[in-house]
């Protein structure tokens, strides 16, 4: 497998491999790309902007064909997913579903890409009219992590398309195969050769040759917070958009529906074995029903199914890598040497980690702090409804919460002083639909996902005045 600039896929001596996540068995192998390409990709999008730009037409009709080659492909795409980055293949054909839709919403939204009337003072008589214009930023530099392959890269260079920019993709070194597949069905779309390139490689090395070169205008990234913050000191004035995790809670209210409460946590605090940036860590439960939503969370936990990704009936599946199991192995137990309790797994074998239930666990512990981005979930116990409010806002991270309850006075509340990007009621944090603006608060990062929202930060403001 190669990397791809200005239409050209390349082959380069460096070569590493990817693998099945769950067998651990080497699936192929990919180039890694040089600091020289990356300088070449740069010149063929600034290039291709310059002398072949986009209308209209062309973005909707190139991206409304990716989506119909995506979804086309489901069945093939999701079994790759399934074995490079160890997703349960039913949520790997749901991201796939999505990713097609991504690609069509922006299709959609680069029909609306407008600007607006400016209203002038009437001391100035010379002044005829004034408007803006919305018009490409220019080159974007699009990395993405390995926990949606395909969805999460589709967030970032749809929407590039959609606003006339060309882009340099680096997806997560766990999962390039995806990524290659994606850009392959974007060139048969009809995509020109200079609007879309591929780069693979670690980030201290190729992650960094992107953010010192200088013909970049936009950076859109997904990882972690302290990634995030070196991109944007190194990026200085450049603008970027930043998604950089969390670890995300739910409050769940005395009135609320228990049984659908507990149902909708276990399931989103485990899906993709708990890597999602909006799974549900922390719980948060009114001390009343706490034992019968414990009660209800372990039966639930109990009963997914856990194993081999590409087996459909499986629920749960192996972390990214060993590594990052033993790390989550390890934050468990720090938490339950300072004095919290396992109600549901903890136990270990290779990557694959069994969905953990924790409770009385102190908020210093990592486990707690920290995202987990593991298939582990704390419940601890809150009085009153201002007492919860102060539980979830003593994070750092702030990007979305899930709230639930039948009162609109604590809907009301909540919605004004819980500190997140997103708050999603009668659901958990972990809810995303494609077409919403996503994006966090505090150390979760800046900027909006979701196409319409991605197009507005990916293009330029631009007056025109109109003078006798």
């Amino acid at each position: 497998m190669s990397i791809l600039i200005d239409g050209e896929w390349i082959e380069t001596g460096d070569r590493v491999p990817v693998t099945n996540k769950f067998t651990g068995e080497v699936i192929d192998h990919v180039s890694v790309a040089q600091r020289g390409h990356i300088t070449q990709a740069v010149a063929a999008a600034k290039r291709a902007m310059r002398e072949q730009p986009l209308s209209t037409e062309e973005r909707f009709r190139i991206l409304s064909s990716a989506s119909r080659l995506i979804a086309a492909q489901q069945d093939e795409l999701a079994m790759l997913i399934a074995r490079e980055a160890g997703k349960p293949l039913s949520e790997a054909r749901v991201e796939v579903g999505r990713a097609a839709r991504t690609f069509m919403i922006s299709a959609e939204e680069a029909k609306r890409i407008h600007g607006e009337m400016v209203p002038l003072s009437s001391d100035l008589p010379v002044a005829k009219l004034a408007f803006t214009l919305r018009v490409p930023v220019g080159v974007v530099c699009a990395i993405s992590p390995y926990n949606f392959p395909i969805n999460l890269v589709a967030h970032k260079i749809a929407p590039a398309l959609a606003a006339g920019n060309a882009f340099v993709l680096k997806p997560a070194s766990y999962t390039p195969l995806t990524a290659i597949a994606l850009l392959k069905i974007l060139q048969e779309a009809g995509m020109p050769s200079g609007y879309g390139h591929l780069v693979i490689g670690g980030g201290a090395t190729v992650g960094e040759w992107l953010l010192q070169e200088p013909g970049f205008a936009f950076y859109t990234f997904t990882g972690s917070p302290s990634v995030g913050k070196h991109l944007k000191e190194v990026v200085g004035l450049r603008r970027a958009t930043l998604e950089l995790g969390s670890n995300s809670a739910t409050v769940v209210h005395e009135d609320a529906d228990i049984r659908r409460a507990a149902d909708r946590c276990a399931r989103t605090a485990f899906n993709n074995a708990g890597q999602v940036c909006i799974s549900v860590q922390r719980v948060f439960v009114q001390e009343s029903i706490l034992d019968s939503f414990v009660e209800e969370l372990v039966r639930v936990t109990q009963s997914l199914k856990v194993g081999d990704p590409t087996d459909p009936g499986t629920q749960v599946g192996p972390m990214i890598s060993e590594a990052e199991a033993i790390r989550a192995q390890e934050w468990i137990e720090e938490a339950v040497a300072q004095g919290a309790k396992v109600l549901a797994g903890g136990e270990r074998r290779g990557a694959v980690l069994s969905p953990t239930i924790l409770t009385g666990v102190p908020f210093g512990c990592r486990v707690c702090s920290e995202e987990a981005f593991a298939p582990v979930v704390m419940v601890n116990p809150y009085s009153a409804i201002d007492e919860a409010i102060a539980f979830v806002n003593s994070s750092r991270f702030g990007l979305q919460g899930g709230l639930f309850t039948r009162s609109l006075d604590i809907m009301l509340k909540c919605a004004r002083e819980i500190e997140v990007g997103g708050l999603m009621v009668n659901e958990t944090s972990a809810f995303r639909s494609d077409e919403m603006p996503y994006g966090g608060v505090k150390d979760s990062g800046i900027g909006r996902e979701g196409p319409r929202y991605t197009i507005e930060e990916m293009t330029e403001s631009k007056l025109i005045v109109i003078h006798d």
